[in-house]
């Protein structure tokens, strides 16, 4: 089996800022190419100068992105798009403003030519306390929240920090400690949104092309194992075009990195990937299981809340993870512990 297309959802309240987010990250693909899925072309405004070409429910982009129209399955349209000669990098869905993201998500962790990576869920942070005070919208805004592995607080330039902090506190209670990020514009940097875009490092093998799917590490999202991330739009830094004017990875991530020399027990990786360290965004790697002359390998993927164990083949692996967190946010010591 090849490698796993990876999937990332975006969902959030009616004008919390998802197509923004989408065309941001369209606008700053820096070399992905991105099948996106949407609901309807209308609020994509995207920039004239980056289509292509546009052919009823397909528009292509010049920076070899595809934005495909869902028109009544969306099953069938990531089929579609599996099923493409055109090679993409990872396929995006924005889900509609009023829908549980968490749906979709189980399409990918069901699909074994998909791979989760991530559910971020965007929400106006100029609005999302009224909107948590009507009884009729309540229950939607909560099940959003607790499907997201980042949220993205947006809009925060329209309100006063006080604000700001009310809504950060008030989503804490629902979701715990899943990573927050406020923003403008909803101007995330794109480390934050996929693992395709993990700074790279010398440290992780090679991906290899992986085989018989095993194991998810949840069955739905729960708020466990993570850090109340708090970082700004405006840290300090050299420009970076992924990241935007003024910011750098340096000031916003940080990695670390292991070469395990042991073997690892099956049942203690399981374990791990439900309940991994706070402060930890995206980990990935491959690491030996079972008996030291007759290993079993795994490759290891965990974004946000969402991890995976799936066998691999084992020709020319070395063992090796790495880990991204937010600046001063990483779990060093812990995951020194469990991979040294």
């Amino acid at each position: 089996m090849t490698k796993r297309l990876p999937l990332t959802v975006i969902g959030g309240f009616l004008g919390s800022g998802k197509t923004s987010l989408l065309n941001h990250w369209l606008r700053n693909a820096n070399g992905q190419r991105l099948a996106v899925l949407v609901n309807d072309f209308g609020s994509l405004n995207i920039d004239a100068d980056l289509i292509q070409s546009n052919a009823g429910d397909t528009i292509e982009l010049t920076n070899g992105c595809v934005c495909c129209q869902i028109s009544d399955d969306l099953s069938l349209a990531l089929i579609k798009i599996l099923d493409s000669a055109e090679l993409f990098s990872a396929v995006v869905v924005e889900a509609s403003g009023v829908s549980d993201p968490w749906r979709i998500a189980q399409i990918g962790r069901a699909d074994p030519g998909l791979l989760l990576d991530g559910v971020v869920v965007t929400v106006n942070a100029d609005s999302f306390l009224a909107q948590m005070a009507d009884p009729m919208l309540t229950d939607t805004l909560v099940r959003q929240l607790k499907a997201a592995s980042l949220v993205v607080l947006n809009h925060c330039d329209l309100t006063t920090p006080d604000t700001v902090q009310q809504v950060r506190e008030k989503i804490a209670r629902i979701v715990d400690t899943t990573p927050m990020f406020e923003a403008r514009h909803a101007e995330v940097p794109l480390p934050m949104l996929t693992g395709l875009s993990l700074p790279a490092h010398d440290a992780l093998p090679a991906q290899a092309a992986a085989a018989d799917c095993t194991c998810e590490a949840e069955d739905h999202p729960h708020s466990h194992a993570h850090s109340h991330s708090h970082v700004h739009a405006h840290a300090h830094g050299h420009a970076d075009p992924e990241l935007g004017a003024g910011l750098s990875h340096g000031d916003i991530f940080e990695t670390w990195s292991s070469r395990p020399t042991r073997i690892f027990s099956l049942a203690d990786l399981k374990d791990r990937m439900k309940t991994p360290p706070s402060g930890l965004l995206r980990l990935k790697g491959f690491v030996p299981t079972g008996l030291p002359d007759q290993p079993v390998w795994y490759e290891i993927q965990f974004a946000g809340k969402y991890g995976s164990l799936r066998v691999t083949p084992s020709a020319s692996l070395k063992a090796g993870v790495v880990a991204i967190g937010l600046s001063g946010q990483l779990p060093r010591k812990l995951l020194a512990d469990f991979f040294a």
